[in-house]
C-alpha cells in the first residue's frame, strides 16, 4: 500500500522539482514572453507604419474621389471599381490592356525561371571542383539593382550601338534586331534579362531542397536500377515539392510585379505593348494624381495574385496527399 502511495505521488505533475525551481520557472515564463514580445516589436511596428497602414489607407481611398488637391473626400463607394469592369470608361481598356502585357510576361519568364534553375542546381549539387565559385556566379547578378541591371542591358542591346548585334554581326547573323523597340523582340529583350537577373536566386533555394533530400532515396532507386531520368522524377521533383511550391508562388508574385526592367529598356513600348499593370498604375496614381482609381487597380491586381496564390498552394497540397508515402 505505502509503494502504491508512492507511485501515485511521484507520478503527480512536478512532483520530482523542487519548490524553488518551480516557483522560479513560473516567474520566467512572463518574462520570456515580454522579451518575444520586446523583439517582435520593432517589425510589428514597421509592419504596421509600412504596410498594414497603407494597405487600410489605400483600400480607404479606392472607395472615395480622393485627391491631393481637393480639402474634402467625397465617398463614392465602389464606382472606381465598376468603372475597371465597365468597358468605354476612362481606365478599363488601358488597365486591362496592362493587364494582358502582365500575363504575357508571367506566362513567357516563370517557365524559364523554374526549368533553368531546377536544371544549373541539378549540376550544383554535384562534388564538382569549384562549385562554390559556380554558385557565387550564378548569385551575382541577383544582389545587382535593376536599374542597374537595366542600364548595362540597354546599351548592350541597343540596335545601332549595342555589344549583342555587334556579335551576330560577327556571326554572320542579322545585326540590326529591334531588341528594344519591335515586337516580339521586346518580349525576349525583357524574359531574357529578367531570367538572366533572377534565376540566381530560384537556384539557390532549389539548390538547398536538394541538400534535404535523403540521400538513402536515392541509394534505394539505384538498387531498383532506376536511370537518371526515372530518378528524377520519382525521387527529386517529390523531394522538392515544398520547395517548388515556393518557388513557384513567388516567381508568379515577382513576375507579375515587374515593373524596372520594361520601364528603363523598353518604356512600356513599343506603343503601350510592354507596359506592364504596376507601370499603368503608378502612372495613373503619381503622374496622372487619379490615386483613388490606381488604389482600386492595385487591389484588383492584388486579388488576381492572391487567387493564383491559393489555386498554387491547393494544388500542390492535393497532389501531396494524393501521393503515397
Amino acid at each position: 500500500m505505502a509503494n502504491e502511495l508512492a507511485v501515485e505521488v511521484a507520478s503527480r505533475p512536478g512532483a520530482g522539482v523542487p519548490p524553488r525551481r518551480a516557483r522560479r520557472s513560473t516567474l520566467a515564463a512572463p518574462r520570456r514572453t515580454k522579451t518575444a514580445y520586446l523583439f517582435l516589436a520593432p517589425f510589428l511596428l514597421l509592419f504596421l507604419v509600412f504596410v498594414a497602414g497603407p494597405a487600410v489607407f489605400g483600400l480607404w481611398i479606392s472607395l472615395t474621389n480622393w485627391s491631393p488637391f481637393r480639402d474634402t473626400q467625397e465617398f463614392i463607394g465602389l464606382k472606381n471599381y465598376l468603372d475597371l469592369f465597365t468597358p468605354g470608361s476612362a481606365t478599363s481598356g488601358d488597365f486591362w490592356q496592362s493587364m494582358g502585357a502582365t500575363g504575357i510576361f508571367t506566362l513567357a519568364s516563370v517557365p524559364f525561371l523554374l526549368v533553368i534553375p531546377l536544371l544549373i542546381a541539378q549540376l550544383l549539387n554535384r562534388k564538382i571542383r569549384g562549385g562554390t565559385v559556380f554558385r557565387a556566379v550564378f548569385f551575382a547578378p541577383y544582389v545587382l539593382g535593376v536599374a542597374v541591371i537595366g542600364v548595362i542591358w540597354k546599351y548592350l542591346l541597343d540596335t545601332q550601338s549595342g555589344i549583342v548585334n555587334h556579335v551576330l554581326g560577327m556571326l554572320g547573323l542579322p545585326s540590326d534586331i529591334p531588341w528594344t523597340v519591335d515586337v516580339p523582340w521586346v518580349w525576349v529583350s525583357l524574359v531574357g534579362v529578367t531570367v538572366w537577373w533572377t534565376l540566381g536566386f530560384n537556384t539557390v533555394i532549389i539548390l538547398a531542397g536538394l541538400k534535404g533530400i535523403n540521400a538513402d532515396l536515392y541509394e534505394a532507386a539505384a538498387l531498383d536500377g532506376a536511370g537518371p531520368i526515372r530518378t528524377f522524377f520519382s525521387v527529386t521533383l517529390p523531394g522538392l515539392r515544398q520547395v517548388m511550391t515556393f518557388v513557384v508562388t513567388v516567381t508568379i508574385l515577382a513576375s507579375a510585379n515587374m515593373f524596372g526592367q520594361s520601364y528603363i529598356l523598353t518604356k512600356g513600348g513599343p506603343g503601350n505593348e510592354t507596359r506592364t499593370a504596376i507601370m499603368y498604375i503608378s502612372d495613373q496614381g503619381l503622374s496622372q494624381n487619379n490615386m483613388a482609381a490606381a488604389s482600386a487597380m492595385s487591389y484588383v491586381l492584388f486579388v488576381f495574385l492572391a487567387v493564383i496564390s491559393v489555386v498554387n498552394f491547393r494544388l500542390q497540397r492535393e497532389r501531396t496527399e494524393r501521393t503515397p508515402r
